[in-house]
């Protein structure tokens, strides 16, 4: 780790992080903050080597060239407040790429999950200077300010609020046991898939990856996630090794068993939380971004596709 990017890391812990539009003054106190996730390698991106977020929406004579980044409309559309993003692979470029734009960054030291890249940014979290808490992937630009801001205020009756969609193939897909309007947990395949038919045909909407909750909540909830590490092989650079993992899943088990409500709201479409995994699922990404900016009605995930003569399924989590 160079010098100036240590300088950099330091600085996001003392300054503000209030970017422009924010308020931070003793009378109107910001309440959302934002927490972002940018420290995957990207192993399905072949050919690109760089810190995916940093892909452009706006191709230039090839995918992985043009201008516009993934990060930056993300960014775009949360809403105003401190925010943070969370740093490993090539973490110099992310740095570099929005130094301009008031953020904090906090380092993971292994990228070991989810839940890893929530207890890395322990410090942003217990910092404060907000009520609010937006969780989001570096790698899913789609997603509207208004389901970002719907995220919010959901708060209003729940602890904890998934982002959600109704997927055209559920195998995929992490499923949420909902009973009255609450999640009880999120089944990956290999536990829903155990059950009788009618329970699996009752699944129908699947988790997103984003999330909003109560700052001083997560926070307080660091040590149960941390108490519940998975055992996950992983193959890098031709090796395996055993690694444990952390999975932000793992708290809506856990705040259920205390009493506390988990809810969800669900995204227009499946394109909306559309993960950009590979490069497929990049120029699904830059084919929608260009009908949306064109201002023409919005497409939804299928034209999309159809456009670019893409096959392979939307890559979510």
């Amino acid at each position: 780790m160079d010098s100036s990017y240590k300088s950099a890391l330091k600085d996001s812990l003392s300054g503000p992080g209030v970017p422009s539009g924010g308020k931070c003054d003793s009378n109107d106190q910001v309440t959302v903050g934002s927490l972002i996730f940018a420290a995957g390698r990207g192993s399905r991106m072949k050919g690109f080597e760089g810190n995916k977020t940093l892909l452009p929406l706006r191709a230039g004579s090839f995918p992985f060239e043009g201008d516009h980044p993934i990060l930056t409309h993300i960014l775009s559309n949360l809403p105003p407040g401190p925010r943070a993003v969370v740093v490993n692979h090539r973490a110099e470029d992310v740095i570099n790429a929005t130094k301009n734009m008031n953020l904090q960054y906090m380092f993971q030291p292994e990228t070991n999950g989810t839940g890893g890249a929530l207890i890395a940014a322990r410090a942003f979290l217990e910092k404060g200077g907000f009520d609010k808490l937006i969780i989001t992937m570096g790698d899913v630009p789609l997603v509207k300010a208004s389901s970002y801001l719907a995220l919010s205020e959901a708060l209003e009756r729940n602890d904890l609020v998934i982002l959600a969609f109704s997927p055209k193939e559920k195998r995929q897909y992490g499923l949420l046991e909902i009973t009255d309007g609450r999640v009880n947990r999120i089944l990956e395949y290999q536990y829903w898939s155990r059950l009788s038919k009618k329970d699996q045909h009752a699944l129908t909407l699947a988790n997103a990856g984003i999330y909003a909750a109560r700052r001083e909540l997560i926070f307080r909830y660091l040590p149960a996630l941390e108490s519940r590490p998975h055992t996950v092989i992983k193959s890098y650079q031709g090796v395996q090794r055993e690694i444990k993992e952390y999975f932000i899943t793992d708290l809506v088990e856990i705040l259920n068993a205390d009493g506390l409500s988990v809810g969800c709201i669900e995204a227009s479409d499946e394109l909306e939380v559309m993960g950009v995994d590979d490069l497929s699922a990049l120029r699904t990404a830059q084919a929608a971004f260009s009908v949306i900016n064109s201002n023409k009605p919005r497409q939804d995930a299928a034209s999309c596709r159809s456009q670019l003569n893409l096959t392979v399924p939307l890559q979510t989590r």
